[in-house]
């Protein structure tokens, strides 16, 4: 699908660099004509998600061939014909999207939108500020839709830049400290990342169709069919701790933005110092990219090793789920409450994936999408009540509920939903994450323990409720107003969308089952080869 000789991916991935040129040419007095820019972009993003959702053909199938991606786009980007031992470098842009990836770029449409609208009370450097948004939403929807490793690899690392001075120049107190920790973290699993692709590239060959040479490839679909692997290549031998080692240094390099125990220590720092906004598209978006990568990556061209971790991989999971909740519970401040409850949940993503079967990697790929919209609006139930109280101690407040009731009302469908209530849209996505957990017998005891993360839960929501809005409200908080209808603006969508997908979770479902029983699939068949070999 095109629009003026432009595939849609392509449109919905550099519109906001569009967007981000319009903006730096403006005058800088005019901070109102930035927003609005800014936000008219990320509308007409939205509206492309829509179009891609409704064009999307639900029964495609395959992971690893081009009949399993829809739009693509694909085209020569870096063609060098070196005469020494490096070889030809083919480098492609390669777009397009099955239905994993699908969820992702409508999630990351939708997240963007609301964290402009939630940065509509920006002051500082308005400019640089927008500019850089659109830079970020453009580095997370490249990740979404490629299938060149190294542009994959280029995207990864552009979202990296505008997030560190997001955090930054337009953060807390203890932005720098932050900013600098996030950016460290990110860098040295990339550094990994990289080393993991290099070897990849050097273990995979492909016919160039022009040339009808043999070439060496960042090509995803090519790494994924182990046939491409050139015989006595490093990476060659299924089984070989060379994989296995590749394996672990890809999964550092994703667990790390995930984040898994025990890389998690940039997150609560980031999130406390950031905007409101910006740990909307943090929580959001930034941390489906881990787990998108491991299922993207890692499981299809490492079957072998996918399989030989599945244990250890469950482990991880159910630690986030557990440690999260714990730590969540023992905060005063709301905000790295939040913060902490983020990781826990994103453990019933890593757990769920952990499965290996269909339920259980479509209960992960749901609590990605589902966890993105709930986490959202509880970050900015947070910034509400930060605008209006400049104090995020649970314990200073109480009463709110007769003060604040439309804030209250949209609170408690947050929370409800991040605890897991049935009807909307985090219980379904859990359960189908420890069913599918619970179905694989290597980890069912793994995964009845994990359960404990569930009461957890619904313990901290619970008591962060009551501190917040029960009991004699304090003396000060007695003039506080409620929500506001721009506030209100950013977080009926979002309630919508969990009130539905809770209700009706069959749209989510219906777009990702035929792609995600491809990838079990090739996993299966993977583990079944090694099992030959061995």
């Amino acid at each position: 699908m095109h629009i003026l000789g432009l595939g849609i991916l392509s449109w919905i991935t550099f519109l906001p660099v569009l967007g981000m040129i319009i903006v730096l040419l403006l005058p800088k007095e005019n901070k109102n004509a930035m927003r609005w820019t800014t936000l008219g972009i990320t509308v007409f993003q939205v509206l492309l998600a829509v179009v891609i959702y409704m064009k999307f053909d639900r029964g495609m199938a395959g992971i690893n061939t081009m009949e399993g991606f829809q739009f693509i786009e694909k085209a020569k980007w870096i063609d060098i014909n070196s005469v020494t031992w490096f070889g030809r470098v083919s480098i492609e842009y390669f777009l397009g999207i099955d239905g994993i990836s699908v969820l992702m770029v409508i999630l990351t449409a939708i997240i963007s939108c609301v964290a402009v609208s939630a940065s509509w009370g920006i002051e500082k450097s308005v400019k640089g500020y927008m500019a850089l948004l659109l830079l970020l939403d453009t580095g997370m929807m490249g990740v979404f839709v490629s299938l060149d490793f190294f542009l994959f690899y280029v995207f990864w690392e552009i979202m990296l830049l505008p997030m560190y001075f997001l955090i930054g120049v337009w953060g807390g107190p203890r932005r720098e400290y932050a900013a600098i920790k996030f950016f460290l973290y990110t860098l040295f699993g990339s550094v990994l990342m990289l080393l993991a692709m290099l070897a990849l590239y050097f273990s995979v060959t492909t016919i160039d169709p022009a040339s009808g040479e043999k070439v060496h490839t960042f090509n995803m679909l090519a790494m994924m069919n182990h046939a491409n692997f050139e015989p006595g290549s490093i990476l060659a031998t299924i089984g070989s701790s060379a994989r296995y080692l590749a394996f672990v240094a890809l999964f550092i390099g994703f667990a790390i933005k995930v984040p898994i125990f025990p890389f998690h220590t940039w997150l609560p720092d980031a999130h406390v110092e950031a905007p409101t906004a910006i740990s909307v598209i943090l929580a959001g978006v930034l941390l489906k990219m881990g787990t998108y990568g491991i299922l993207r990556i890692s499981f299809p061209i490492f079957p072998d090793a996918t399989v030989y971790f599945q244990v250890p991989l469950a482990i991880l999971g159910f630690i986030n789920i557990v440690y999260g909740a714990l730590c969540a519970m023992a905060q005063d401040d709301f905000k790295k409450l939040i913060a902490y409850s983020s990781i826990s949940h994103m453990g019933i993503v890593i757990l769920g994936m952990s499965a290996l079967n269909t339920q259980g990697v479509i209960g992960g790929v749901m609590q990605m999408f589902n966890h993105g919209t709930i986490t959202a609006m509880l970050f900015l139930i947070v910034g509400v009540l930060y605008d209006r109280a400049h104090t995020r101690g649970l314990n200073e407040f109480g009463g709110l509920m007769n003060q604040m009731p439309k804030y209250s009302g949209i609170m408690t469908i947050a929370f409800f939903a991040a605890l897991g209530l049935p009807g909307l849209s985090g219980f379904i996505s859990e359960a189908f994450a420890f069913l599918g957990a619970f179905q694989a017998p290597s980890i069912r005891t793994i995964t009845i323990i994990s359960t404990i993360g569930i009461v957890l839960t619904a313990a901290y929501m619970l008591w962060t409720l009551q501190r917040l809005f029960l009991g004699s409200i304090p003396e000060k908080w007695k003039t506080l107003p409620d929500i506001n209808n721009r506030e209100l603006f950013t977080l009926i969508p979002l309630a919508i969308i969990v009130i539905f997908l809770g209700i009706y979770p069959a749209p989510m479902i219906d777009l990702m089952s035929t792609s995600v029983n491809a990838l079990v699939d090739i996993v299966n068949k993977g583990a079944a080869t090694a099992m030959i070999g061995q």
